[in-house]
Formats: C-alpha cells, structure tokens, sequence
C-alpha cells in the first residue's frame, strides 16, 4: 500500500518543510525591500492561499513584481501539492483500515476450536504471551484502544468490542471456539461473561478471574469450568516460599522444573504443595493409606516434614504429621475434592479444602 502511493506521511512532511522554508524566505525578501515584518507576512499569506484581496503595497519594482511571481507560482503549485497529499493520507488511512478490518474478520472466521481471552489487562497479556508460545490459536477482545494497540504491536490477533455484549463474542467466534478465559479485573463482568458464553455454547470450556473469593461460586454457578483467583495464588506461592523453601526452589525456580509443569498441565496433572494442617484427615495416615483414599486422584512425590527434613520420594508407610507439606502430582484440586469427604478436618490443597 505505502509502495503504490509513494509513502503519503513522507511527501506530507517533505511538502509542508519546504513551503515553510519557502514562506519565511519570502517574508525576508519582503522585508529587505522595506516593507514591515507584519505587512510581509500577511502578503505572503494572501498570495499561498490565492485570497487576491489586494497588494499590501504597490508592486511598483522589478525586484517586487519577480518575487510576487515567484511566490504565486512556486507558493501555489506548493499549495495545490499540500492538498493533494492530505487527500492522498486520508485515502490510505481510511483504505487500510478498511483493508485490516476485512483481514481481521476473515482470520476470525478461519478459526476453529480457539481460544477467546476476554481482556488484555495484566494478566491478559501474560495469558497471551503464554498461549502464544504454547501455539494455541486465540483472539483477544478488549474495548480499549490503547490496550488494543499494545496486542497488535504484539502481533496478537484482536478484536475492539465490549465483551459483556453477545454480539461480541458471535462476532470472536464463540460457536466455533474450544475455550474462554474471562479475565478482567471486574467479577461483575466476568459473572456477565460467563452468563452469555455459557447460553451461547453450552460445551465451551469456560475459565474465569475472580477478585473476591466470595466471587467464585457466582462463577461457578453463572456456568464457569474452572474460576482462578490471581490474589489466592500469589498467596500460596508465597507461603510455600516461607513454610517450605527448598521445595518450592526446586519446583519453581528453575526453566526446566516450569517446562515440566506445563507437560504435566497438558496431561491434565498439577504439580502441587498440600499442606496437612493439624485437623486434618490426612494427619496419622501413611502415604499409602492417604493415595489409596485418594483412589488414584494424586500421587505423593515428596513429604517436606515441619522440622526442615525433606523426604524426596517418600516410603509409602512413612505416616504424615500435622504440619508436613506434601509434593504431589494430582489431576486437579477440583478432582481431588469431590475424591475426599473429611468430616474430621480438613486438607489444604491449594484454594480447596478437603
């Protein structure tokens, strides 16, 4: 497009340099034949826009008729130039966008089995950085413009719409997509979402950011999969930092230990530090008693004991205590609590107690 029309913003520039240059040489010229500096501007400035209402002083000598000459041929052909080239930067701009509105929309209806990421706030852009590098297909909506341009400058594909309008999600594909993560700052939104996504495809797989915990269960009952609680999460990490440092060195603090994660993540498994708090049924089993009431939910990887002692792969009749935090491998803390009735205590994995 900028090859065809000769790059418009450049000859703009390049125009309106040279009818500056022009203009002030004229003014001068003016000047040292005696007139004033205001006299000589408003002449110059009657003669580029061609007004004619009159000379300012009579052109009465050679030099003064050839510089009034020069200026009306050379100021007004300049002119004439100017706008042609805003018409032409007009032109380009309204036809590209016209141009990437049309490619935006058949890209969207190219795709099949994607992923729609409602907001492109801070953890929409971490989300996207990550589907990308995992090479999933997903659209962004976000109605900011600003926010929209960092997601093109990222070569995202993205889509400018309100989200908690249906129209917007038919339009990103919602019938045709695989998954929608939910994640703007605002739980009314979210719930609003996921109400509509819900009712517009029954079989999406629907995740959803919650701010306050009390929002969860609004998001679980409006039709969400799975609700993430950002805050929460921080949380957890942070304790498993402080309550048991070497493990959470080892299972977050290398690139090959994240890797391993996300293989376990696309199986369906979590990587996960289960603390027994001191109520809690765990409390008293061995590790084999505790997996088999799982029924195959989790797997026992390492027993971090209260004292500091870490027993990587622990005997299976080694018997947990309260405080012990537990390295297990398990198919998701959703899965492991509907697995566990604990009327007696309860376990802490992750958000869920069971």
């Amino acid at each position: 497009m900028e090859r065809f029309f000769g790059s418009p913003a450049r000859n703009l520039v390049s125009i309106v340099t040279f009818l500056v240059i022009f203009a002030a040489l004229a003014v001068a010229a003016y000047v040292s034949a005696g007139w004033s500096l205001r006299d000589a501007f408003y002449m110059v400035v009657l003669t580029l826009y061609t007004v004619g209402y009159g000379e300012v002083h009579p052109i009465d000598t050679p030099f003064l008729r050839t510089l009034t000459e020069t200026l009306m041929v050379v100021g007004c052909t300049s002119m004439i130039l100017l706008t042609g080239v805003l018409v032409q930067v007009l032109t380009v701009n309204r036809i590209e966008a016209l141009l990437g509105a049309k490619r935006m929309k058949t890209e969207i209806e190219k795709l099949k089995d994607h992923v729609i990421v409602c907001g492109f706030g801070r953890i929409g852009v971490m989300l996207a950085r990550e589907l990308a590098d995992g090479g999933a297909k997903f659209i962004v909506v976000e109605r900011s413009e600003q926010k929209l341009e960092e997601a093109r400058a990222s070569g995202v594909l993205c889509l400018q719409a309100d989200a908690t309008e249906e129209s917007a999600l038919l339009e990103a594909g919602i019938a045709r997509a695989r998954v929608l993560a939910t994640v703007l700052p605002d739980d009314a939104a979210n719930v609003f979402i996921t109400l509509s996504a819900r009712a517009l495809n029954p079989k999406l797989q629907i995740i959803a950011r919650g701010e306050a915990p009390s929002t969860e269960t609004k998001l679980l009952q409006a039709g969400a999969n799975k609700v993430v609680l950002p805050t929460h999460i921080g949380a957890e990490r942070i304790a498993e930092m402080v309550l048991f440092p070497e493990t959470a060195r080892y299972i977050r603090g290398s690139q090959q230990m994240r890797d391993f994660e996300k293989v376990l993540r696309d199986l369906g498994l979590d990587l996960e530090v289960v603390v027994a708090a001191d109520r809690s049924v765990a409390v008293g089993l061995t590790i084999a008693e505790l997996e088999m009431r799982g029924r195959g939910a989790f797997l026992v990887v390492q027993l971090d004991r209260r004292d500091g002692a870490v027993i990587t792969r622990p005997p299976r009749e080694t018997r947990i205590e309260a405080g012990d935090g537990l390295l297990v491998v398990g198919r998701g803390a959703g899965d492991v609590a509907t697995v566990f009735a604990a009327p007696a205590g309860k376990l802490r994995a992750g958000r869920t107690s069971f």
